[in-house]
């Protein structure tokens, strides 16, 4: 018996050793990862002028996107996101927006309601993924994603003003109906899947009623506006509405500011002397920022040479910080902590993927005027004639490239001098503003590979059917 145990413990290591094929195999793995990450860095073409003009693209690309956009943009989308977590019930949005709501109404609603915000492709992500998750259906869902960034009234007047009165009539045609058939063509192939979500139970918490709908509709439009207006661009035009509201942007701003931290007080239970502290701040900044700073050091401020508004970024970035700690911090309501918390989580799951595809569009594409690894005289040659090579190419290129909220204009008035033609002119303005790389990593980690895959492809081939019957008509 000692005998035959003995030999058992001995032969104990060889049945381990018939276990260990998997850890092997992942062993492997890490060496095959690690010898193409060797052999990658090792054949780095630095020195290479493309290459080393790609990589500062991509770096002065990110550098703007933060400068432009991460505090003006994505901090405000961040907030109406988790405000919509927090204050609006969740059987609200199943009954205007959900699987089971009424088609009509919920396609339309989520149409209009993302057009209002006139954003990018990647402020639209908070809110987007915030609806998503409180039950809105797949279709309006989409719609509202489409619809943000791509139906913009002062993006269609200034393609009309720019690119002609028929280029700018096909691009708001084309994005209403595109934002509506986009949803409803994803809802009709995630049908059965709908089916299940409107048929399952809505588990949640009965509504109190506590505050009325009036002060909720208020205090999302007061936080849209200032959303919209912080971020309202310049028009070529130097006289009308649109320039005046542009003159008029940081009052306005300021404005709706100052009518939000009121309503927190009034309705939300933050302690007036906590807001008249973070109004004091934010003038006290804009004050230093106006009197000493700028006129002292102001050429020397990043984002100076582009003309950064250092006047208006620092009592805004006050305002936020102050916000953010008098709704979380000490005696604050539970639902204002809760409304900072999901803000939060929406800011860490969106941030590093925005910023990783901004990166990779900058190193590929370039910043508008620049070129990346990708020359853009292959662009241009490419998308001349109304071919539906040229077509699907724009679509392409447009979905790939991320345009901040009127960049797409002059590139294309650009493009346009160099043989674009007409059909892949409105292809690109269908496809461009609508998705982008960084946008397209966000959606995956919201929707999935499959659902992100299926939308990038209708963008893309709508666009390009829409561009090519339209350059065979003009």
């Amino acid at each position: 018996m000692a005998s035959r145990s003995a030999r058992a413990r001995w032969r104990m290591p060889e049945v381990e050793t018939l276990r260990e094929p998997p850890v092997l195999r992942r062993e492997w793995r890490l060496l095959a990862a690690g010898v193409g990450a060797f052999l990658l860095v090792f054949a780095l073409p630095v020195g290479w002028a493309r290459f080393d003009g790609a990589i500062h693209e991509a770096l002065a690309l990110t550098r703007w996107y933060a400068q432009e956009h991460f505090l003006l943009c994505l901090v405000p989308a961040f907030l109406i996101a988790g405000a919509i977590a927090v204050f609006i019930s969740q059987a609200a949005v199943m009954k205007y927006l959900g699987p089971a709501a009424p088609k009509p109404a919920a396609y339309g609603m989520g149409a209009i309601s993302g057009s209002i915000l006139a954003v990018c492709s990647c402020t639209i992500l908070p809110l987007f993924g915030s609806i998503w998750r409180r039950g809105a259906g797949l279709g309006p869902a989409i719609a509202f994603l489409y619809s943000g960034p791509a139906i913009n009234v002062l993006a269609v007047v200034l393609t009309a003003n720019v690119l002609g009165a028929e280029l700018g009539l096909a691009r708001a045609v084309g994005a209403i109906g595109f934002s509506v058939l986009i949803g409803f063509t994803m809802h009709l192939i995630y049908r059965k899947e709908e089916l299940a979500r409107a048929r399952g139970p809505l588990l949640i918490p009965a509504d109190d009623n506590s505050r009325p709908l009036w002060q909720t509709t208020s205090y999302f439009a007061a936080l849209i506006a200032v959303l919209v207006f912080a971020n309202w661009g310049q028009p070529q035009a130097t006289e009308g509405p649109w320039f005046a509201i542009w003159n008029a942007k940081w009052l306005l701003t300021s404005l709706f500011g100052a009518v939000l931290g009121m309503m927190m007080v009034r309705w939300f239970g933050i302690r007036w002397w906590k807001m008249a502290l973070v109004a004091t701040a934010v003038a006290l900044s804009w004050i230093v920022m106006r009197a000493w700073v700028l006129p002292a050091y102001g050429a020397l401020l990043p984002g100076a040479e582009n003309g950064l508004p250092w006047h208006a970024m620092l009592p805004f970035t006050v305002a936020v910080v102050g916000l953010v700690i008098v709704s979380s911090a000490g005696d604050a309501p539970a639902e204002n902590r809760e409304w900072i918390e999901q803000s939060w989580g929406f800011a860490k799951q969106i941030t590093p993927l925005l910023l990783v595809g901004v990166l990779v569009a900058g190193f590929l594409l370039g910043r508008p005027g620049e070129e990346g690894l990708v020359p853009a005289h292959w662009i241009a040659g490419l998308v001349g004639g109304n071919s539906l090579s040229a077509n699907l190419f724009a679509s392409v290129a447009g979905a790939l490239m991320y345009f901040a909220t009127l960049t797409e204009i002059p590139i294309l008035q650009g493009l346009i001098g160099n043989g674009m033609g007409k059909g892949p002119a409105l292809a690109l303005l269908l496809a461009g503003p609508a998705i982008s790389l960084p946008n397209m990593l966000v959606i995956r980690a919201i929707l999935g590979t499959q659902k992100t895959l299926v939308f990038i492809g209708l963008v893309v081939t709508m666009s390009t059917v829409c561009g090519f019957i339209y350059g065979s008509l003009f």
